[in-house]
């Protein structure tokens, strides 16, 4: 068992597993977007996907920079989430421009992959998600058993210098990371969420709950909408972001002249092909209508709603 660490967002608040996982890199692009003015750019605006993919290049370069198993190396976990180095890192954002050179801060300084969501009737809730990574992992088989063994060694780094080198006993960074979502305030649950599909994964969940909080998306809404995806590596963060069909041409223009190298938009079997994520979600009621930072009184019923993403299989039902 290990303990989540979570990242309050105008009166949510986003649960991820910790390093040696990367859900550390959806809190650091979602601290990175507070106290900007998401909901006045609108909704997949040239303004709001240049906001976007800025802080997805800024949060996977710390997290490709410093993620790794915490037993073994000094990951400064709480440093990375800081209001204050958020602050910091959003100042190197420009509104007209991408930026020309992405590379990690200094806080200290100041297709194989299962996922499932349950919530019960009591409001106990399962976020889980589960990869062998690389079609069947290892391809080794335990004696006796019927699965193979993940092959997440992949995910260590050869360079000696780096805190995520390969090393005995030691565990490896690795992208497969279930979120939930609580009241800011009260602790209470608001939603069971997750998004497969790499590194996308982080950047879904960012996405994802940023329409039900900023745009007022039901869950189904929420994943249906079409997502932009910036290029990561093991090695680093490319210069490079995808958008799916949907993303209006005029915007993919416009982030183009921002600078941006933008490929799309992706349309049909492509979008697989380019991984834009596959997800779902259960919420607890209908806060995210017309969110304002706080449970209304109106929308604090104990009624589920919950969306499956039509880019995988996958369904949303209710055990009667």
């Amino acid at each position: 068992m290990v303990e989540p660490i979570s990242v309050s967002y105008k009166g949510v608040r986003l649960w991820e597993i910790p390093p040696n996982g990367q859900g550390i890199t959806a809190l650091i692009a979602l601290n990175i977007l507070d106290e900007m003015d998401l909901k006045g750019m609108e909704h997949n605006s040239p303004q709001y996907l240049h906001h976007l993919i800025e802080a997805f290049r800024l949060s996977f370069t710390d997290a490709l920079q410093y993620c790794a198993d915490p037993e073994k190396a000094n990951v400064p976990i709480e440093e990375l989430l800081s209001k204050r180095y958020a602050a910091k890192r959003r100042q190197l954002i420009k509104s007209d421009r991408s930026m020309p050179d992405c590379s990690h801060g200094d806080p200290a300084d100041d297709g194989d992959t299962v996922y499932f969501s349950i919530v019960d009737e009591e409001g106990n809730a399962c976020s889980y998600i589960c990869s062998n990574y690389q079609m069947f992992g290892t391809g080794l088989v335990p004696d006796g058993c019927g699965f193979t063994l993940q092959n997440r060694g992949h995910g260590f780094s050869k360079d000696p210098n780096h805190l995520n080198v390969v090393a005995p006993n030691k565990r490896p960074f690795h992208t497969i990371i279930p979120a939930m979502v609580t009241d800011d305030k009260t602790g209470e649950l608001l939603a069971s969420y997750g998004v497969m599909g790499a590194f996308m994964q982080p950047q879904g969940h960012v996405q994802v709950l940023l329409n039900m909080v900023e745009f007022g998306m039901d869950p189904q809404r929420a994943l249906d909408a079409p997502r932009i995806r910036v290029q990561v590596t093991q090695d680093g963060c490319l210069d490079v972001a995808r958008v799916e069909d949907g993303i209006p041409e005029e915007a993919i223009k416009e982030l183009q002249v921002m600078g941006h190298d933008v490929f799309g938009p992706i349309k049909g079997h492509h979008r697989w092909m380019y991984q834009f994520g596959r997800g779902h979600v259960i919420t607890v009621g209908n806060w995210w209508d017309k969110w304002e930072g706080r449970l209304k009184p109106e929308t604090g019923t104990r009624v589920l709603w919950a969306g499956s993403d039509p880019r995988g299989d996958g369904i949303a039902m209710a055990q009667i």
